[in-house]
């Protein structure tokens, strides 16, 4: 009798064997050498989700990283998560996921063990690995800027962006310039014929991704609840490192200040190792995120670190499933799609003003840093080596640097 094939609640067909191994051998490629942050993430899933890859068009690409610019929650890890959905359903999603987020999670708690207060920040291989980065996102901002801003029109609003999220930075400021550049985008195509959005198929079903959506809003009101009823620790743990995961928006560091005042501020571990671990965080590829993994351990072991790493990333996932279906019906609309092609060419701004602040400005100290970061952009953009070794050679050049 021939088995039958299972697959998760929402997915209208079961994904392939085949397509799950290769989603979660490239994922985990990317978790272990996706160093330099949520924007240096999006240059890595670029080069190897699209131009490698082809699992996605450029337009689409840009599209699914504007809606995780807007929802609150990790953006790159999200549009993984987004990435994997559209390749092989719900199930795809999860193991995109946990490729992209599994090794740094076992690092961060293996830090947590074993380097509690140790200094890594200047060690000459992470600060290669951060030039490495630089390398990647200027290489994104050219091809997604030659696709997305290569009118006058389309270049001044990524230039207008990055000069507003350089000289105004808020918590703020991405969401404020995304909308303008919608509705700039609206007003200044109103008349143009804009090209066809190609087709993307999203395989979940609204009524789940509706059930989704609810499921997330009914969680942040009834965990804070549940708490003052049922005094349990890994309860507390969940709901905090859940609420620190839903209400930020920006992402990677901009959680830091939710999770010192959750963690720090109730008393679960000290200012110095919160330090630590963010210094260790640092060092690691992987969503900055799984900074949770490394605050769970030293609060409750190892089934902590799973319950703050499950807690603080379930939002992202539901957003994305729960929206992903109807941005999908959303983006053929022909209005829309004019608000779209403000937004994507403010995120290749978004994207030029991150490579410039925090990437350039904390990275590139003097001529020996821009040597190096040349080099591993010839060898990336005309070598055509694959990231990986990009990454590998920026850590040699760092630790031959830091001996010269």
């Amino acid at each position: 009798m021939q088995k039958a094939e299972t697959t998760l609640p929402g997915s209208p067909k079961p994904p392939g064997p085949s397509k799950l191994w290769e989603l979660l051998a490239v994922s985990t490629k990317l978790g272990l050498t996706s160093f330099g942050g949520p924007t240096a993430h999006l240059g890595y899933f670029h080069n190897e989700y699209i131009r490698r890859r082809k699992w996605m068009d450029e337009r689409s690409y840009a599209d699914l990283v504007a809606l995780c610019q807007f929802l609150p929650g990790p953006a790159s890890s999200q549009v993984g998560i987004g990435i994997g959905i559209m390749r092989a359903g719900l199930l795809g999603g999860i193991i995109a996921w946990l490729g992209f987020t599994i090794p740094s999670v076992a690092a961060l708690i293996l830090f947590a063990v074993l380097l509690q207060g140790t200094d890594i920040s200047q060690a000459g291989w992470i600060h290669g690995l951060k030039i490495a980065a630089v390398a990647i996102v200027a290489h994104a901002v050219l091809g997604m800027g030659q696709k997305l801003a290569s009118d006058k029109k389309r270049a001044t609003i990524a230039v207008l962006a990055a000069a507003v999220i350089l000289l105004w930075q808020t918590v703020f400021s991405q969401v404020a310039v995304i909308m303008a550049a919608g509705l700039l985008g609206l007003w200044l195509y109103r008349r143009v014929d804009v090209p066809e959005v190609p087709e993307v198929a999203v395989p979940v079903k609204r009524s789940f991704a509706a059930l989704c959506l609810a499921v997330l809003i009914g969680l942040l009101i009834a965990l804070p609840l549940l708490r003052l009823v049922i005094h349990h620790p890994g309860l507390a743990l969940f709901d905090s490192f859940y609420r620190s995961g839903s209400l930020v928006f920006g992402g990677g560091h901009v959680v830091l200040p939710l999770l010192e005042r959750e963690t720090v501020g109730a008393g679960w571990i000290s200012k110095s190792d919160f330090l630590a671990g963010y210094g260790a965080t640092q060092a690691v590829p992987g969503p900055l995120f799984t900074f949770a993994s490394y605050l769970g351990q030293m609060t409750a072991g190892i089934t902590g670190a799973v319950i703050a790493t499950l807690a603080i990333f379930l939002p992202a996932f539901l957003l994305i499933a729960g929206t992903l279906p109807f941005w999908s019906l959303l983006r053929r609309n022909t209005r829309v799609q004019g608000a779209l092609i403000g937004i994507n060419a403010a995120v290749v701004g978004i994207l030029l003003a991150a490579l410039y602040n925090p990437l350039w400005t904390t990275t590139i100290m003097n001529s020996t840093d821009f040597v190096l970061a040349s080099i591993l952009f010839v060898l990336l953009v005309y070598w055509k080596l694959p990231p990986w070794a990009v990454v590998a050679a920026g850590a040699a050049g760092g630790m031959i640097i830091s001996i010269l």
